[in-house]
C-alpha cells in the first residue's frame, strides 16, 4: 500500500482549491536553514519516510519554531531521536504555522460496500476521543457538506464558544466540496482511493487551512482535470428489470423433493398444492413419475417451455449441476446453503458461471423463495393472505417469513416479497428499481446484512420515489460476525447506513418489529398531505404516562408543540382541565365508562386553532378489564378515533394500545382491524409508534407523493 509524502499531496489538493500552509521541504537538516529562509515565523518542522505515517506518535513534529536556525536545529534533534526508533527519514518539511483555530478532520475512505464515504468532524486528537463525525456518501451536494457540519456534537465550537468567533463555514463547506463533490479530490482518485485525510483542518474566521494531509492508495498523483461535465458514477442505480414471471409464474419446477423421506423439496411443493397455485406444478426427479401427488419431469432441461420459475433444494455440491440444466427458464432461486456464508466462495462462483452458462436469473444462493398472494408464490405454509401494497426484499428467508406472518396477523397486506440469501447474481439493488416502478406496490422494507452492490442500491434509492424502509442486519462487532456467517459478507459501519438513509430519505431502523410497524405507518399514511415538520399532538390518559410519552417522542427528535390559548379555552367548554394542566401531551379520562367521542372532540377543538401533522392517541387497555367486563367500550373509541382519521385525510392519526397483553383474547386483533380499516396504524407502545412517526415525518419532509399510491382505505 502506497503512502504518499505529505507535501506531494498538499501540491497536488492545492490544485483543487484547498488552501495548506506556505512550506518548503529539504533532505537534510543541514540544508532545511535555506530552505526555510523566506517563510514567515512561526515555523512547523515535519520528518517524512515510509515508516512515518503517523508523525506524531513518532515525535517526527516540533511547533512553534522561531527563525529557520531554529527550525534546523529542530530536524537535527528529530533526526537524532527517530534514529533511536531505526527510523531513517526521506527529508524534512519545513512550514509556516497556521493561525489558532478550531481542529476539524476532512477526509474519505473507500467503503468495501459502497465505495467511497466523505467524513467530517472535530480533528486532531479529538477524532480520536470523540469519534465526533459525519458521513456522506459521495458525491456530496453543498447540502449534504453543511448539514454534515450540523450534525456534530462539537458543532458549538464552529459556532464560537467562550467568546470566540465563529469560524468561516462556508470555507469548510467549501473544502467538503473540493474533498468529496462532483470533480472532487475523491472523484478523481476514483478506484485508486483507500484512505484520504486532511487532518487536522484549522477552522478559523479567517477561513480553514488543510496543515496535514494522507493520502493511502496511488504511488502518483496526475494534475486536476479542468473542470467539466460530471462524469457518470461508478455504481450507477441498478435498472429495472421486468421480474413480473419471478412473482407470477407460468409454471414452478421443484427440485430436490424425495419420494423416501419428505425433505425441503416436499415441503415447497406442499406449500404450492395449499395455496393452491393455479399454474403449472412439476417436480424434479430422475426416475419416479409423481411425488405428493406431483407429475415428475426427469431434470430441469425437460420441465417445459412454461415453468418460469425453479427452486433449487438439493445439496450445495449437486447446485451447479442443476443449474446448468435450467436453459430456458427465466428465474431459479436455490434454496440451499453451504457456499460462501460457509466459507466455501469458491462454489458459489462456480453456481453464478452455471447460472451464467445456462443463461438463468439467479436468486441466493441460501435463501427462501417468493411470496406474492396475487401471483400464486409462497415459501411459507398455509393459506396466502389478501394481495396488498406492501413489498420486502430480505437476504434472510426466516425473517422475511416472520415479517409476513407477523405483518399480516396485524392486517398488513403484501404484494412481493423476495428473499435473495448471498445475492450472487440478483441484488437488493436490482429489485428494488422493480419494485419502485411496480404499480401494484406502495411501499418497500429492506432487510439487508451485506448489499453487494452497495453503490448501486444507493444510486436506486436516490431514484425511488416511494417510501423505503430498512433493517439492517450485523450493525454491531458481534452482529458482523453472525452476518458474515449467514451471507457470506460483512456490513459497513452503521454510520454508513445512517448517511446512505439521509441521503435517499430512505428510514433505518434497528429492529424486526419496527419494520413491520414502519411499513404498517408507510403503507397508511405515506398518501396524505400532511407535513413533514416535527411537531406531533399527544392524547391519552394517566398524567405518568404522558410524561414518559414526552420523553420517547422527543428522543425520536419530535416537537410537543405548545397548545394556544384559544385551544384551552375550547377545551375547557369540553370540561377538561380540571385537576390536570391543558398541556402536550394533553391528559384526558378515556376508559370504560368515559365518552369514547371525547379525544374526538379535543383534537378537533385543538386543530381549529393550531394544525398538527400528526396526532398520536394512546389508551390504557388494562382499565377497560379493570374497571370494566366488557370490550365494546375499547372497540367504540378505536372506532370514534377511525372516524376522526377520516373526517381529517390530510392528518396522521396513530393510536398506541399500552398494555394490551391484559386484554382478553381476541380484543387486541379486533381494535387492529377497526382502526386499520379507518387507516390508523396500531402499536403497543409509544416506543415503536415514536420510530414510525418520525420515519414518517422524514418521509413526508421529502416532498414526495407517489402517482397513483393509495392509503389501504383509499384516500389518494
Amino acid at each position: 500500500m502506497s503512502h504518499l509524502p505529505e507535501h506531494l499531496v498538499k501540491a497536488w489538493v492545492a490544485g483543487f482549491g484547498v488552501a495548506v500552509p506556505r512550506g518548503a521541504t529539504a533532505t537534510t537538516h543541514e540544508g532545511l536553514e535555506a530552505a526555510a529562509g523566506g517563510l514567515a515565523p512561526p515555523l512547523v518542522v515535519k520528518a517524512y519516510g515510509p515508516r512515518l505515517l503517523h508523525k506524531s506518535d513518532a515525535g517526527a513534529v516540533r511547533l512553534n519554531l522561531g527563525s529557520p536556525g531554529v527550525a534546523a536545529a529542530a530536524a537535527a534533534e528529530m533526526l537524532f531521536s527517530l534514529a533511536g526508533q531505526d527510523i531513517v527519514p526521506d527529508g524534512f518539511l519545513v512550514e509556516e504555522q497556521a493561525s489558532p483555530g478550531v481542529e476539524v478532520i476532512i477526509g474519505a475512505v473507500a467503503d468495501p460496500a459502497f465505495g467511497p464515504v466523505v467524513l467530517a468532524g472535530l480533528g486532531g486528537v479529538w477524532t480520536e476521543v470523540l469519534h465526533d463525525t459525519a458521513l456522506r456518501l459521495a458525491p456530496i451536494t453543498e447540502a449534504d457538506a453543511r448539514a454534515m457540519l450540523d450534525e456534530l456534537r462539537g458543532r458549538a465550537l464552529l459556532d464560537g464558544f467562550r467568546g470566540q468567533p465563529p469560524v468561516d463555514r462556508d470555507a469548510l463547506v467549501k473544502l467538503l466540496l473540493a474533498v468529496g463533490g462532483p470533480g472532487g479530490i475523491v472523484e478523481t482518485l476514483g478506484d485508486r482511493l483507500v484512505e484520504f485525510e486532511l487532518n487536522p483542518v484549522i477552522a478559523s474566521a479567517g477561513g480553514a487551512v488543510a496543515v496535514d494531509a494522507r493520502l493511502v492508495g496511488p504511488d502518483t498523483l496526475e494534475a486536476p482535470a479542468p473542470a467539466g461535465p460530471p462524469e457518470a458514477a461508478a455504481g450507477a442505480a441498478a435498472t429495472a428489470e421486468d421480474f413480473g414471471r419471478l412473482f407470477a409464474p407460468r409454471g414452478v419446477a421443484v427440485v430436490g423433493a424425495s419420494t423416501r423421506k419428505p425433505n425441503f423439496g416436499n415441503m415447497f411443493l406442499g406449500f404450492y398444492r395449499a395455496m393452491g397455485f393455479e399454474g403449472r406444478l412439476v417436480a424434479v426427479h430422475p426416475t419416479a413419475p409423481e411425488i405428493d401427488g406431483v407429475p415428475c419431469v426427469p431434470s430441469l432441461a425437460e420441465a417445459g417451455d412454461d415453468v418460469d420459475y425453479a427452486l433449487v433444494a438439493v445439496p450445495a455440491k449437486q447446485c451447479p449441476d442443476v443449474v446448468r440444466q435450467a436453459a430456458g427458464i427465466p428465474y431459479v432461486q436455490v434454496m440451499s446453503g453451504g457456499f460462501r456464508e460457509m466459507g466455501a466462495p469458491e462454489l458459489e462462483d462456480e453456481l453464478l458461471a452455471a447460472a451464467r452458462e445456462a443463461g438463468v436469473r439467479l436468486l441466493g444462493p441460501n435463501c427462501m423463495g417468493v411470496y406474492s398472494p396475487a401471483g400464486g408464490q409462497t415459501f411459507i405454509g398455509g393459506e396466502p393472505g389478501r394481495p396488498g401494497r406492501i413489498a420486502v426484499v430480505s437476504q434472510s428467508g426466516g425473517l422475511a417469513g416472520e415479517v409476513i406472518k407477523v405483518g399480516e396477523r396485524r392486517g398488513l397486506a403484501f404484494s412481493k416479497v423476495a428473499t435473495v440469501g448471498n445475492s450472487a447474481d440478483v441484488t437488493p439493488a436490482e429489485l428494488l428499481a422493480y419494485l419502485a416502478d411496480d404499480d401494484g406496490t406502495s411501499t418497500i422494507g429492506l432487510y439487508l446484512e451485506d448489499p453487494r452492490d452497495g453503490r448501486g442500491l444507493f444510486e436506486t434509492l436516490r431514484d425511488v420515489r416511494k417510501p423505503v424502509v430498512a433493517l439492517i442486519g450485523g450493525r454491531s462487532g458481534q452482529g458482523q460476525k453472525a452476518a458474515a456467517s449467514h451471507t457470506g459478507g460483512m456490513v459497513s459501519d452503521t454510520r454508513v447506513w445512517s448517511a446512505l438513509g439521509t441521503q435517499t430519505g430512505m428510514a433505518v431502523v434497528t429492529s424486526q418489529d419496527d419494520l413491520i410497524g414502519t411499513l404498517d405507518f408507510f403503507d397508511l399514511h405515506a398518501a396524505r398531505a400532511a407535513a413533514g415538520t416535527p411537531d406531533i399532538l399527544v392524547i391519552g390518559p394517566s398524567g405518568g404516562a404522558s410524561v414518559l410519552a414526552a420523553d420517547v417522542f422527543d428522543a425520536a427528535g419530535l416537537d410537543l408543540a405548545a397548545l394556544p390559548d384559544a385551544a384551552k379555552e375550547a377545551l375547557r367548554g369540553l370540561g377538561l382541565g380540571a385537576g390536570s394542566s391543558l398541556a402536550n401531551p394533553l391528559e384526558i379520562p378515556v376508559g370504560p365508562r368515559g365518552n369514547p367521542d371525547l379525544v374526538r372532540h379535543a383534537v378537533r377543538a385543538i386543530l381549529a386553532e393550531r394544525p398538527f401533522a400528526d396526532i398520536i392517541a394512546h389508551v390504557n387497555v388494562q382499565s377497560f378489564f379493570t374497571f370494566g367486563d366488557s370490550a365494546d367500550p375499547l372497540l367504540a373509541y378505536a372506532r370514534s378515533v377511525g372516524a376522526l382519521q377520516e373526517e381529517l385525510p390530510g392528518t396522521r392519526i396513530t393510536l398506541v394500545i399500552r398494555n394490551a397483553e391484559c386484554a382478553p383474547p381476541g380484543v387486541e386483533d379486533a381494535v387492529r382491524e377497526v382502526a386499520r380499516a379507518a387507516g390508523v396504524p396500531v402499536y403497543r407502545n409509544m416506543e415503536a409508534a415514536a420510530v414510525a412517526v418520525s420515519a414518517g415525518k422524514g418521509y413526508a419532509a421529502l416532498g414526495v407523493r407517489p402517482s397513483g399510491q393509495r392509503s389501504a382505505h383509499g384516500t389518494a
